[in-house]
């Protein structure tokens, strides 16, 4: 595999780590989520740098569009936080954590893994 997609899929890999490390000491309770500024804000800065290494992997190798679930909303919610912050809804990120993470996480490391 091309070694700079090979770099931004462990970028991808070390936001969905760190995602993961802020629910290490707490049970994922939407109620506790939407009170964090902290947590929301550290939440929406690693699915910016998610969304924008699935851009690069696609401008380099379209062809990832088809092997990431979701690859174009990853990137439109990357657009969303960046340049819409004052839409963001809290649900929406909610869903997106426990709905969606866990299987591009689950992607990623197979695509690593093969490496």
């Amino acid at each position: 595999m091309d070694e700079k997609i090979l770099k931004w899929l462990f970028d991808i890999k070390l936001s969905l780590d760190e995602i993961d490390s802020y629910f290490e000491q707490e049970d994922k309770i939407f109620k506790n989520y939407k009170e964090n500024l902290m947590l929301k804000r550290a939440v929406e800065r690693n699915l910016e740098i998610i969304g924008e290494a699935v851009n690069r992997i696609l401008k380099r190798n379209p062809s990832f569009s088809e092997k990431i679930t979701h690859a174009k909303a990853i990137i439109s919610l990357r657009n969303q936080v960046i340049h819409a912050y004052d839409n963001i809804s809290d649900e929406n990120i909610w869903s997106i954590l426990i709905n969606h993470l866990p299987k591009l996480k689950s992607e990623i490391d197979g695509f690593i893994n093969k490496n």
